[in-house]
């Protein structure tokens, strides 16, 4: 089974057997995978320990796409390695960075994962400490993200990002400003054949049509 739910900001009381009791018929080969803001490689030390090593003990796999809000220069020292056809860094055994622009074939379905957003609080925090310029994805990363769709003809079934394509989301102008990343994805919708779109990013849970959900808090099963 794969579930999906939105950011976390390193809080992760929602993965508690009370708040999620479906974890008790998961194993480790069933994945929740969360939309952006993992927040638990946050310090970059040994601080970090007591809650990754809780989300290890849990009885399913944890992915996560990178959002805006990562230390970046933490994720940085992680080897990279195969998962199922795409990139990952693996945080623990049972923790994994689903990377950018990768495409992973799971159960017969397609996932393609593309992390990252811009930030709209930069002038409150500081480069290195809260914020990261890795925060967009760089050229090699929209480079690699065309090449991989290319290869499976741009159809997939899934598609996990931290933010929204433009012009996917109404209101909330200060989340909601066009840049490289959210042009980018809007390319993606518009000429990607895909079931749905699953992204996180604007702190709420709604569907916005019957293709593009945006998650929050919920965790949901999509297989």
């Amino acid at each position: 089974m794969i579930y999906v739910t939105g950011d976390t900001h390193g809080n992760f009381e929602r993965f508690r057997p009370e708040y999620f009791p479906e974890q008790a018929k998961l194993t480790k080969n069933d994945i929740v995978i969360i939309a952006g803001d993992f927040g638990g490689v946050w310090i970059g030390d040994s601080r970090d320990d007591g809650s990754l090593d809780w989300l290890e003990s849990l009885p399913f796999t944890l992915a996560f796409v990178d959002g805006n809000h990562e230390n970046f220069d933490a994720l940085a020292a992680y080897p990279v390695e195969m998962w199922f056809g795409g990139k990952i860094q693996r945080i623990r055994p049972h923790i994994l960075h689903l990377m950018r622009g990768q495409i992973f074939e799971m159960d017969g379905y397609r996932f393609f994962t593309m992390g990252g957003a811009m930030s709209h609080d930069i002038r409150c925090r500081t480069e290195h400490v809260s914020w990261w310029r890795q925060e967009l994805p760089s050229g090699e990363e929209y480079a690699e993200a065309r090449q991989n769709l290319d290869r499976v003809g741009w159809e997939v079934n899934y598609i996990i990002t931290h933010c929204a394509a433009t012009g996917t989301i109404r209101g909330r102008k200060h989340y909601n400003r066009a840049n490289q990343l959210t042009d980018f994805l809007r390319e993606i919708r518009e000429k990607a054949r895909y079931d749905y779109w699953i992204f996180g990013h604007y702190h709420d849970n709604r569907m916005i049509d019957s293709t593009h959900i945006l998650l929050w808090e919920q965790i949901v099963q999509i297989i």
